[in-house]
């Protein structure tokens, strides 16, 4: 069978999904022995325009961004949203909470303002047909050679619409709540094996929030600890503030 061709690109992020793919280490050789990577900022200084698979990572955030993602998208048989920012937005969504202008005025300064071009900031998905989504800031490594070893085969591949609570409780870990700490583990998208919780942090749900939170969430949680759900809402925006809107621009 014909090896496909890969190729990483960068949109507005800090390129540190790509960072955990390049740390891979020896499973990264394993990896590179079933496909061949053309481009790859993080490792490589080789180019080329012709590529089977893209995987992105970024959120989409100008005029520039939306014209190159597009280009992407018709090069590509299969693209795949690498981490938060790609795949819901991440934290440079949280400029959506302000006006733009005012957004431009802050970073660039008055003088600097209209020499840089911005736009709300947009998942991959927004603007794209996406194929797959690795979510999570940064990624789970084994999520995302499962989900590449699925994208290599041409299979379906869905991430379960469970919570993370599900993974803590299956980990053994104290509940967070328990400890006085507010997790957003209850609504948010499983798939990472409870990572942050198993190192004694809390969920900020970076991967989304669960599609049906009245049956797939732990509802149960929050209430039991009578946390106002606007209140829990208002810290998932951190991450989830570019796709509010699910609508493709």
């Amino acid at each position: 069978m014909k090896r496909k061709t890969v190729a990483f690109f960068d949109f507005t992020c800090c390129e540190g999904c790509q960072l955990q793919v390049a740390n891979f280490g020896e499973e990264l050789l394993d990896i590179l022995a079933a496909i061949d990577v053309v481009m790859f900022r993080e490792v490589m200084s080789e180019k080329s325009d012709e590529y089977d698979v893209a995987i992105i990572e970024g959120s989409i955030t100008t005029p520039h961004d939306v014209e190159r993602i597009k280009e992407i998208r018709e090069t590509a048989t299969t693209v795949i949203a690498l981490g938060s920012c790609a795949s819901i937005g991440g934290i440079n969504g949280m400029k959506n909470s302000f006006k733009l202008e005012d957004v431009q005025s802050y970073v660039y300064g008055e003088d600097g303002k209209n020499y840089f071009e911005t736009i709300p900031t947009m998942a991959v998905h927004q603007v794209v047909d996406v194929d797959y989504f690795v979510h999570g800031c940064p990624i789970y490594p084994p999520e995302f050679v499962k989900i590449l070893k699925y994208a290599l085969q041409g299979l379906p591949y869905t991430v379960k619409d469970e919570a993370v609570c599900v993974e803590c409780k299956l980990n053994e870990n104290e509940c967070m709540y328990e400890k006085g700490l507010t997790c957003l583990g209850p609504i948010t998208k499983a798939g990472c094996n409870s990572w942050c919780i198993n190192y004694g942090n809390i969920c900020y749900g970076c991967r989304g929030m669960v599609k049906e939170t009245t049956k797939n969430a732990s509802i149960d949680v929050i209430k039991k600890y009578d946390i106002p759900m606007d209140w829990i809402m208002g810290k998932f925006d951190m991450y989830n503030k570019a796709t509010e809107s699910e609508e493709k621009k």
